[in-house]
């Protein structure tokens, strides 16, 4: 599939590599701004290295990026650890929609702090979820869903580094299959012609 990347940070690096190394077709990669520092992101500069077109913006709801949507005619885009609003008119865009990765089990916990709030109420389970951008927050019907033990242990950083992040990063593999599976080779089939989950074919897949 033609796929926008939406992120920043490790995360989006590694969603990126996941994508690329399953053959998919990174048509753009989105990400902040750089800092004053000049450094720049890590998605941007694997981007760079791979010769995928880099996009950086002060807001995604600026008019010129939903032009640019529209010409990269993508069939979904992929929003992996945002910080940023995007805008109806922006996740809208592409064929089948957008999906989003978020580090809890929703509805649980949306928003910020997620992982902050699974410790503070004494989860003994946690995880992500993938799912479709909708006009709320973190509210859009649910596509994939992966469990985490919680540990006594466990920090918001050793239950995200440790845990979600890899399995996060593997679950956006998923939720591509899901979407727009293979085609199979049987020879019954009249057709190889992989079906779609999209906006109008949502559904709810709990790993």
């Amino acid at each position: 599939m033609r796929i926008i990347l939406i992120g920043q940070a490790a995360f989006a690096e590694k969603s990126l590599e996941k994508l690329i190394g399953k053959g998919e077709k990174i048509v753009a990669v989105y990400c902040p701004l750089d800092p004053p520092n000049g450094k720049f992101d890590p998605v941007k500069t694997k981007a760079l290295q791979l010769g995928i077109p880099v996009r950086q913006h002060k807001s995604m709801k600026a008019p010129e990026v939903c032009d640019e949507f529209i010409a990269l005619n993508a069939d979904l885009a992929i929003l992996a650890f945002v910080t940023q609003i995007v805008p109806p008119q922006v996740f809208s865009v592409p064929r089948l929609g957008s999906i989003c990765f978020h580090p809890s089990l929703l509805p649980k916990y949306r928003g910020a702090s997620a992982i902050n709030w699974a410790l503070i109420k004494g989860e003994a389970v946690t995880g992500l979820t993938l799912f479709w951008v909708d006009k709320g927050i973190d509210t859009g019907p649910i596509l994939l869903q992966k469990e985490v033990k919680v540990e006594p242990d466990d920090t918001t950083g050793s239950l995200y580094f440790n845990k979600i992040f890899p399995l996060g990063v593997d679950a956006i593999g998923e939720a591509v299959d899901l979407i727009n599976p293979k085609p199979t080779t049987t020879r019954s089939a009249k057709t190889n012609t992989p079906r779609s989950t999209g906006p109008n074919q949502r559904r709810k897949f709990t790993i």
